[in-house]
């Protein structure tokens, strides 16, 4: 049986940044996807090793499974149904692994997820050969959940081939899976998040995990359903950006005018609330739709001016909402900000010649264009029998 997993990527609606401060935030599934399939060789393949191959970039990797079991032995031994986090050792082990490949120093940004990669395969299925593909509609480091998302789809194809999880092979297309499931395919994906970011919150491995949307606030996580369509421009600004840094320069920000940093704090605490009132609250007809896209343009607008009191936008977020703006569309950074990406409300109204038009404009300065859905659904899984 081979499998195919597919996890979506994430947007931050509201609260960037003021979630550190204690404060709501609102994350939302987009329906842009991380694909990973899997394949466990037949005895007629003769095959001997563990593959990896990164479809997009295009990057292979290969482990004989008799240097794994060498370097890794203690690995593959503890039942797949409770995960517990990589050590330092194993974690040092595993960079040697992964060093041993000579990643192009281009590409060396990936071998954190190759670690990770490693580490959840052997943790879940010990020393089997198999080989598995990953492709991905999300750009890679631009606050999307790219690495979240891989390690959703990961851990979901890893897990759908123990018996741990129920599936029905006979069922054609993308299925999914039941709540317990789905609880300890977002465990596994947590710990994988935590061998390539060190110290993650769980929002993006969440959010990708169930779809839909997340409020967050102080460590909480609620699962909130939209009764809304929402589209958005996404626009990646291909501008690099230092999260941990942007993060730091606000808390400085914050030591030096502590008062008015809380007030700002607040604001987007309020903002972030009433969105998610707005977003879960029914809709009637068009002129319903239309009312409530207002009054998300506003608040996204809201919540852009006060990031800029924080200090994190960036000449090229301004740019793009120098753009979006001649159409009268309303725009904010979502993630770290300082680069990274953009989102513009789409009105479920407005005439794709516009669009098309934004969209040149946009393009024209060198940024990449990507349309989404927002809150749509979270990890799947197809399976068919191996040929």
């Amino acid at each position: 049986m081979d499998v195919r997993a597919r996890a979506p990527g994430k947007i931050i609606l509201a609260g960037e940044h003021a979630v550190v401060h204690d404060t709501t935030a609102v994350a939302a599934a987009i329906d842009l996807y991380t694909y990973v399939s899997l394949h466990f060789p037949t005895p007629s393949e003769n095959d001997d090793a563990l593959k990896l191959h990164l479809k997009d970039i295009p990057l292979e990797f290969s482990w004989p499974v008799g240097r794994l079991k060498e370097v890794l032995p203690e690995l593959g031994s503890h039942p797949a149904s409770s995960p517990s986090s990589c050590s330092f050792e194993t974690i040092k082990a595993i960079t040697s692994l992964v060093e041993e490949q000579n990643i192009p120093e281009a590409n060396i940004a990936l071998a954190s997820g190759i670690s990770a990669f490693l580490w959840m395969y052997t943790s879940i299925h010990g020393f089997k050969p198999a080989k598995a593909v990953v492709t991905s509609e999300l750009p890679l480091g631009a606050g999307l959940g790219s690495s979240a998302a891989l390690c959703v789809a990961l851990s979901a194809a890893l897990l759908a081939l123990t018996d741990y999880v129920k599936l029905d092979f006979n069922h054609q297309g993308w299925q999914m899976f039941g709540d317990s499931e789905l609880e300890l395919v977002n465990k596994w994906a947590f710990e994988g998040e935590k061998i390539i970011h060190g110290k993650p919150s769980g929002l993006d491995n969440t959010v990708s995990t169930y779809g839909n949307m997340i409020k967050f606030l102080s460590g909480e996580l609620t699962r909130i359903k939209t009764n809304m369509p929402i589209k958005m421009l996404i626009t990646n600004t291909k501008v690099g950006r230092n999260t941990k840094t942007l993060v730091s320069n606000v808390s400085d920000r914050t030591m030096r005018h502590s008062s008015a940093m809380s007030s700002v704090f607040n604001a987007v605490g309020s903002i972030s609330n009433e969105l998610a009132s707005i977003i879960q609250s029914p809709v009637s007809d068009d002129l319903a739709i239309t009312k409530k896209e207002e009054k998300l343009g506003e608040l996204m607008e809201m919540n852009q001016g006060l990031l800029q009191c924080m200090g994190v936008s960036h000449a090229s977020i301004e740019t793009v909402i120098r753009i979006t703006s001649k159409y009268k569309l309303s725009t904010k950074l979502t993630g770290a900000g300082g680069g990274g990406c953009v989102l513009t409300l789409l009105p479920n109204l407005l005439s794709g010649t516009v669009v098309d038009k934004v969209i040149a404009d946009l393009e024209s300065c060198g940024f990449q264009c990507l349309i989404a859905g927002i809150g749509g659904r979270g990890m799947e899984i197809s399976c068919n029998p191996s040929s």
